[in-house]
């Protein structure tokens, strides 16, 4: 009887790697920059945080008393830094996800960068578990003769996780599109005038003339309007586009949310945006080539053997 075999990449690779990263810097910011009496308050019609209500109660937080929880807060900053790190991917997989969990059900005002951090944080640990590196930076992929059947398994489960990652960002991006058409105010293009001057959630004071300055001038505003949507439009769409055009919205993303955070102070949004960038517009089980940072202009990579972008292994069924 013929065996099919289905050939499929491998998913432990550095582009993965660099979400790890981006996520855990994300969070990590956040516990190590606000301090338990930011985190957990009372919240006016809700209660006090963490309300360790049903699943919720599972959260770090809710299994410490409150005279402990900057000595949680801090040892999941510690976990998180090796998780930033790179180190043992599959050691720290579950555990990156749990605090990522904890943090977006525990503190009083999550916002969606926590939320998406979650997400992907649980996509990825299925598959740094079968990420057997003892740094997520290293660009040798085993020899597909030396995989076992459960490796070869760990490798479809991870880059299964990837491409429900990528149809996730798309998501993400198609209803934060368009959620806004219906509101008057983005579509005559005029939204971002009251967004840059919202007291609440505006520009920064040392921001605010310049950006108003552009915004009272119709061209200006209506750019600044409708351009976000057209780009999040776009990035809902990348998957159906080829990969070149995907490599060119990738520093236009990166872009758009280093303004979201220069402006509105969303850093850690910022960074969990970045990483599910990375995971939607690079290809699966991509190691980026970060060597030209350092590569002599002279040199040119003729002489040198290309190296493949990605590896793949076969399934028998």
């Amino acid at each position: 009887m013929l065996m099919r075999r289905h050939t499929i990449t491998l998913p432990w690779s550095t582009g993965y790697g660099w979400a790890r990263t981006l996520l855990a810097l994300g969070t990590l910011g956040t516990l190590m920059c606000s301090d338990s009496a930011t985190l957990f308050r009372e919240v006016a019609g809700v209660g006090k945080y963490p309300l360790c209500q049903g699943v919720t109660g599972a959260g770090a937080w809710c299994l410490a008393s409150p005279q402990d929880y900057d000595i949680v807060r801090w040892l999941c900053c510690l976990v998180l830094l090796l998780v930033a790190s790179g180190w043992r991917p599959a050691l720290t997989a579950i555990p990156h996800a749990y605090i990522s969990f904890s943090v977006f059900t525990g503190i009083a005002i999550p916002d969606g960068g926590d939320q998406i951090t979650w997400i992907l944080s649980l996509l990825i640990a299925l598959v740094a578990i079968g990420d057997k590196r003892k740094w997520h930076w290293q660009t040798q992929q085993p020899p597909q003769s030396a995989l076992s059947q459960r490796r070869r398994y760990l490798a479809l489960v991870g880059t299964s996780a990837l491409v429900v990652a990528r149809l996730q960002m798309s998501l993400v991006y198609f209803q934060a599109c368009v959620a806004k058409l219906p509101h008057a105010e983005w579509a005559d293009g005029t939204a971002l005038y009251y967004w840059i001057n919202n007291y609440d959630f505006g520009a920064s004071g040392w921001l605010r003339p310049l950006l108003d300055a552009v915004a009272r001038q119709p061209v200006g505003v209506a750019i600044m309007t409708w351009l976000p949507l057209v780009l999040e439009l776009s990035l809902a769409a990348a998957l159906l586009l080829p990969q070149k055009v995907r490599w060119m919205l990738l520093p236009a993303g990166i872009l758009f949310h280093l303004g979201i955070a220069v402006v509105m102070g969303l850093w850690s949004f910022a960074l969990a945006m970045w990483a599910g960038l990375l995971l939607l517009l690079a290809p699966l089980g991509h190691d980026p080539d970060l060597a030209w940072l350092i590569r002599p202009r002279a040199r040119t990579t003729a002489s040198q053997p290309e190296r493949p972008e990605t590896q793949s292994t076969a399934l028998a069924s």
